[in-house]
């Protein structure tokens, strides 16, 4: 997801984003750890995905 998407999201979406990939991350992580993850860079892009998220989250904080 682009950072102009999250941007776009109210507090509430985007903290519920949040909450869904980091599930999504912990369960990339166990299917990879269990050896069920067919492709490595899903949890890449899904850790990349959840960064991104958290940086929109902090800017916001940051400015109130």
């Amino acid at each position: 997801m682009k950072p102009a998407d999250l941007r776009r999201l109210s507090d509430a979406e985007l903290e519920s984003r949040v909450k869904e990939m980091r599930d999504q991350v912990f369960d990339l992580r166990i299917k990879l750890a269990t050896q069920q993850l067919e492709k490595n860079a899903t949890l890449r892009q899904a850790r990349r995905d959840l960064a991104r998220a958290l940086t929109v989250q902090g800017e916001r904080k940051e400015k109130s």
